[in-house]
């Protein structure tokens, strides 16, 4: 006879044997990250891999981030409550939801409708925090952010970093990935211009923005 799953444990298992392993050791991201339920946030018929090792397809030619990732991109950003955070690929919003635990607002857009629709639905739901998704179909180049933020997540690669402080209020930080698949940098950049480099990764480029490829005789 099939028995349901136990996300909480399964929720348990992804933090403590995925995510600590990872290095990430920030209590408070381990926190949100044992209460937000990432099976709420996954298609119905992909439930069960919820707190997998993987990346998980959620439609539309999109997939989530690993855990691991997820856990990274959260340390690396040091939220803090009341910081005002814009995010760029809404996805799944399983993301959103935990930035939204650990920091204020968050506005986040996302160019597929759909997504948009059922990120927002899920976020109503577990978002303890005030959260808005926009439908906006982004140009790396062009793009204006509508105001200064404390916090940007973009997520998708690029193949450069443009220099997007003005995005940033002082002191504020911004998470990107730049370069050539299949390894590419995970990058934080800082109002004052500083460039940390985290980890490596492989990610698919920001919509537009893949390099034009090269071809050679």
């Amino acid at each position: 006879m099939d028995t349901a799953p136990d996300f909480a444990l399964a929720r348990f298992n992804m933090v403590e044997q995925q995510i600590r392993t990872w290095d990430v050791l920030d209590h408070r991201v381990l926190d949100v990250l044992h209460r937000v339920p990432r099976e709420e946030f996954v298609p119905v018929e992909r439930r069960g891999m919820a707190y997998a090792d993987v990346e998980l397809p959620i439609g539309f030619g999109q997939r989530m981030f690993k855990p691991v990732l997820e856990g990274r991109i959260l340390q690396a950003l040091k939220l803090q409550d009341g910081d005002d955070v814009l995010e760029i690929g809404t996805g799944s919003g399983y993301l959103t939801a935990c930035i939204a635990a650990l920091a204020g607002c968050v506005h986040s857009i996302e160019r597929i409708p759909e997504l948009a629709h059922l990120a927002k639905a899920r976020l109503d739901q577990h978002a303890a925090r005030k959260v808005s998704v926009e439908i906006l179909d982004i140009d790396s180049a062009s793009f204006k952010a509508p105001r200064q933020f404390d916090a940007v997540i973009i997520g998708a690669a690029l193949p450069l970093l443009p220099d997007w402080r003005s995005w940033l209020k002082p002191g504020g930080r911004l998470f990107a990935v730049r370069g050539h698949s299949p390894v590419m940098e995970a990058v934080l950049l800082r109002h004052n211009g500083a460039i940390e480099s985290l980890f490596e990764t492989d990610l698919p480029y920001l919509e537009g923005s893949a390099p034009k490829k090269e071809f050679s005789l």
